[in-house]
C-alpha cells in the first residue's frame, strides 16, 4: 500500500542493529491517506450513528419522557439577628456557601424523602402509584433524580425533580418547598419557645434573688440599727460617726501635745528650782513691793554713806553704822530674792501640775469617747461591707433581670418574625414546558453523528493498525530501516500486462508501469554503489512465493536492455523455476547436453560452460538448477560455488542469483555470504513486518551485505503514490506515442 516515492539506496542505507525497530507516530499526511482510504466505512457509520441518535431520541421522547421542575429557596445568614435593631451581618462567603449546603442535605435527607412520599398530594400522583408502595424503591429514585443544589454565589438553593409527567414534576417539587418550609418553621418556633420557657424560668429565679438581696439589705439597716447607709450618688459623703470619730481623733492629738508640752514645762521647772534667778524671777522681784523698799532704803543709806565720808571719815562709828545698816538692807534685800525666787518656781511648778493633772483628765474622757466612737466606726464598716455586698448582688440581679426580660421581648418577636426559619420561598414551581437536556434533538443528532464519526475513524484506524504486512514505502522506512531500491506494482494496477506472464513484463510490456518500475529498481541498484561491489547479486526473500523470482529475471531483462551481459542463475534446489519461464532450445547436434545446471557444476559432472545455456534474449545466459541433490547447502557453501562465481565475474557483467527463502533453509545465508551484494524481496501482500524483521536481522548476523530491498506487489490506494503515479505514466506515455507517430 505504498504512500510515499521510491527512495534511493544511498539515501535510506543506514545502519542499524539486527534487533532495532522503529517506532514513528503516523504523519499527518499519513492520518489524512488513511481517512481516505476507509471514507466509505466512516462515511457508513456517520450516516448510521446519525440514524442510532435520532433513533434514541425519539424513543426516549416516546417512552422514557423526562421533566424537571424547579423552584428556589432562599436563605438567610446563619446568625441570630436582634429585631430591636436595624443592621447588616457581613459573613464570609464560605461560612454563608456551607450554610447553604447544610440546607441542601437536610432538603436531601432520607427522613425528609419519606415524609414527601407521605404527602397526600404526592401519594395521588402517577410516579408514587409505579412503584406500589415500594418505599425503598421510591426513596432510591428520589436520591437520584430529586435535587438539592446549593449556588455559591448566590443566597439559593435550587430545588429540582425530574419525572415522566411535567405537572407531577411540579407539584412533587412544590410539596417539598412547602414540607421544607413548614418544618423549618416549626423547628425553629419550636426551639424559640424552648428557649423562651428557659428564660421565663430564669426570670422567675432571678426575680427571687433580687427580693432575696434586697431583704438582705434592709437587715443589716435593722441588725446595725442604720439608716444612712446608701452613699448618694455623684459626691463625696462621710457618714456622723466618722466625722465625730475624726473630730475626737484630732483633738486627742492636740490634747496630748499639750500634755507633752506640760510635762516638758515641769521639768524645766524642776530644773529651774535650784538653778540660777531667770528674768522672769528677777521681773516677779523687781514688782515686789518688799524689795522696793529695802532698795530705796539701800539707796538713802548710801547716800547718807557717802555724805558721812566726807564729812567724818572711814572710821567714824557713824559710817560704820551706815555701813553695818546697808549690809544688813543687803542682807534683807538677798534674802527676800530668795524667798520670792522660791515662791514662784513654787507657784509655777504647782500651777503646771495642776494644769497637766486637769489635761490628763481631759485626755481620758476624750480617749473613752473616742473608743466609743472608734467602736462605732467599726461596726459602721461592717455593715457598710455587708451592704455593698448585698448592694452589689441585688444591682447585678437587677441587672440580670433587665436582660432577661429584654431577651424574652426578642424571642417574642423572633418567634412570630417570618424570616426566623432562615430560609424564604422564592415562588412555586411552574410546570416545565421542554424536556431535560438529555431528551432534545440537538444533544442526540449531532451525538449520533459524532460517535459514528468516531467509531468510523476508530475502525479504520484499527483495520490499518491490525495489518502487519510490509504494504508501503513508509512501512519500509518505519519498521525495517533498509534501503528501498524499488516499488514493483501490482499486476492488477497496470493494463498493459494482463495476460502476461510477470516474469517476462519488462521484455513483453516494455511501455508499463511494472516495466519502468524494475528500470526504476535497475537505477537506483547502479546509484548504490560501485560496479565492481554488484558484479554478484543474490535476489531472496523471507519466504516462499513473495516474487523473488520475477524480481530477479525482470531485473536481468532490464540489465539485458541497457547493453549489459548478463547470467541468471537458479540456486533454489527445493523449488526451481527458470527451466519452466525460459524453454530450452533444441539440440543442434547429438552431442550437446542441456539437462546440465548448477548442482551438475557443483559435483563436478560438467565444467561451468557447459551447463551454461542461452535463454532466447540477447545478453541474457541461464544456468539452470539442474537435478536436485540430496545436500543442498553443503553444495552451495562449497569451493566449487565460490570459483564458479569467480569465473562468471569474468565473463558477464552481472551474475544474478535466484536464491532460496532466507527463512525457510539456511541457503539462503550461505549464498549471501558469496556473492557481492543481497537484494530482498517483500511481498506487499503477504509479507508480515515481523518476518520482514527477521528476515534482515538473520542476513545480517551471518553479515551479509544486504544492499536494500524490493516492495513487491504494491496496490494502488485512495491517498497513496501510485494511483497518481498511473495516471501521470499513462499521460506521459500517450503523448509520447502520439509524438513517435507524427514522425
Amino acid at each position: 500500500m505504498p504512500e510515499d516515492r521510491p527512495v534511493a539506496a544511498n539515501r535510506m542505507a543506514r545502519p542499524t542493529s539486527p534487533q532495532a525497530q522503529a517506532i514513528v507516530s503516523l504523519t499527518p499526511k499519513e492520518v489524512f491517506a488513511i481517512i481516505r482510504r476507509h471514507i466509505f466505512l466512516i462515511s457508513f457509520l456517520t450516516l448510521l450513528g446519525l440514524g442510532a441518535g435520532g433513533g434514541i431520541w425519539k424513543l426516549l421522547q416516546m417512552y422514557f419522557p423526562r421533566y424537571t421542575a424547579k423552584t428556589y429557596i432562599q436563605v438567610l445568614p446563619p446568625v441570630e439577628k436582634d429585631p430591636m435593631t436595624i443592621s447588616t451581618v457581613q459573613l464570609q462567603k464560605d461560612i454563608l456557601y456551607e450554610h447553604r449546603q447544610s440546607i441542601a442535605s437536610l432538603i436531601k435527607q432520607q427522613r425528609t424523602l419519606e415524609d414527601l412520599l407521605g404527602r397526600d398530594a404526592v401519594r395521588e400522583t402517577e410516579w408514587s402509584k409505579q412503584w406500589d408502595g415500594d418505599r425503598r424503591r421510591a426513596v432510591r429514585y428520589l436520591k437520584k433524580h430529586f435535587g438539592a443544589y446549593a449556588h455559591r454565589d448566590s443566597a439559593f438553593v435550587e430545588i429540582s425533580m425530574t419525572c415522566g409527567a411535567a405537572k407531577e414534576a411540579a407539584d412533587i417539587v412544590n410539596e417539598m418547598l412547602t414540607l421544607f418550609l413548614a418544618q423549618q418553621g416549626t423547628n425553629e418556633q419550636r426551639e424559640i419557645s424552648n428557649r423562651l420557657q428557659r428564660l421565663e424560668e430564669q426570670r422567675i429565679r432571678v426575680k427571687g434573688e433580687l427580693d432575696a438581696a434586697n431583704k438582705g439589705l434592709d437587715d443589716i439597716r435593722t441588725a446595725y440599727d442604720l439608716t444612712d447607709l446608701e452613699r448618694p450618688a455623684g459626691r463625696y459623703f462621710q457618714h456622723t460617726i466618722t466625722i465625730k470619730l475624726n473630730s475626737l481623733e484630732l483633738q486627742r492629738n492636740e490634747l496630748d501635745l499639750a500634755i507633752r508640752q506640760f510635762k516638758a514645762d515641769i521639768a524645766n521647772l524642776e530644773e529651774l528650782a535650784t538653778g540660777p534667778i531667770t528674768e522672769q524671777i528677777e521681773f516677779a522681784i523687781e514688782r515686789d513691793p518688799v524689795m522696793t523698799d529695802l532698795a530705796r532704803q539701800l539707796a538713802l543709806l548710801e547716800a547718807q554713806l557717802s555724805g558721812m565720808l566726807s564729812k567724818f571719815g572711814d572710821n567714824h562709828y557713824e559710817v560704820r553704822r551706815i555701813r553695818d545698816s546697808i549690809q544688813k538692807a543687803k542682807d534683807e534685800r538677798e534674802l527676800r530674792k530668795k524667798e520670792i525666787a522660791e515662791q514662784t518656781r513654787r507657784a509655777n511648778l504647782e500651777n503646771a501640775k495642776d494644769s497637766l493633772i486637769v489635761l490628763q483628765e481631759r485626755f481620758e474622757q476624750l480617749e473613752q469617747l473616742r473608743q466609743e466612737a472608734e467602736a462605732k466606726k467599726k461596726q459602721l464598716d461592717i455593715a457598710r461591707v455587708q451592704y455593698d455586698k448585698g448592694l452589689k448582688i441585688r444591682d447585678e440581679r437587677l441587672e440580670m433581670l433587665d436582660s432577661v426580660k429584654e431577651q424574652i421581648e426578642k424571642m417574642k418577636t423572633l418567634h412570630d418574625d417570618p424570616e426566623t426559619p432562615k430560609v424564604l420561598p422564592v415562588g412555586l414551581a411552574s410546570i416545565p414546558l421542554e424536556m431535560v437536556f438529555s431528551r432534545q434533538w440537538w444533544l442526540w443528532f449531532p451525538s449520533g453523528i459524532l460517535l459514528g464519526l468516531l467509531l468510523g475513524m476508530g475502525m479504520a484506524f484499527l483495520v490499518e493498525l491490525a495489518n502487519d504486512l510490509v504494504r508501503t514505502p513508509s512501512d519500509v522506512a518505519r519498521f525495517l530501516r533498509i534501503a528501498l531500491l524499488g516499488v514493483i506494482p501490482d499486476a492488477s494496477e497496470d493494463r498493459q500486462v494482463r495476460g502476461i506472464e510477470l516474469c517476462h513484463a519488462v521484455r513483453k510490456a516494455p511501455y508499463s508501469v511494472i516495466s519502468e518500475s524494475y528500470r526504476q529498481c535497475r537505477t537506483n541498484l547502479k546509484l548504490s554503489g560501485p560496479a565492481e561491489s554488484l558484479k554478484t547479486l543474490l535476489v531472496s526473500s523471507g519466504m516462499a512465493r513473495d516474487g523473488k523470482t520475477s524480481v530477479a529475471v525482470n531485473l536481468a531483462t532490464s540489465f539485458v536492455a541497457a547493453d549489459q551481459k548478463v547470467l541468471l542463475i537458479d540456486a533454489n534446489f527445493r523449488q526451481p523455476n527458470l527451466h519452466t519461464l525460459f524453454a530450452k532450445a533444441e539440440r543442434i547436434n547429438a552431442g550437446e547436453r542441456f539437462d546440465f545446471g548448477l548442482s551438475s557444476i557443483l559435483t563436478r559432472q560438467c565444467a561451468g560452460k557447459e551447463a551454461i545455456r542461452p535463454s532466447g534474449v540477447e545478453g541474457l545466459d541461464i544456468i539452470d538448477c539442474g537435478p536436485l541433490p540430496a545436500n543442498p547447502a553443503e553444495l552451495l557453501g562449497s569451493v566449487r560455488m565460490e570459483e564458479l562465481l569467480r569465473e562468471q565475474r569474468r565473463s558477464y557483467d552481472h551474475v544474478i542469483i535466484d536464491g532460496p527463502p532466507v527463512l525457510l533453509v539456511s541457503d539462503a545465508k550461505i549464498l549471501a555470504g558469496l556473492v557481492d551484494a543481497t537484494l530482498l524481496v517483500f511481498n506487499a501482500a503477504a509479507t508480515s513486518r515481523g518476518a520482514a524483521q527477521r528476515t534482515i536481522r538473520q542476513l545480517k548476523e551471518v553479515n551479509a551485505k544486504v544492499i536494500g530491498c524490493v516492495l513487491f506487489g504494491a496496490r494502488a490506494i485512495k491517498g497513496g503514490y501510485f494511483q497518481e503515479q498511473f495516471k501521470s505514466y499513462r499521460r506521459y506515455q500517450k503523448k509520447a506515442q502520439l509524438a513517435g507517430s507524427r514522425h
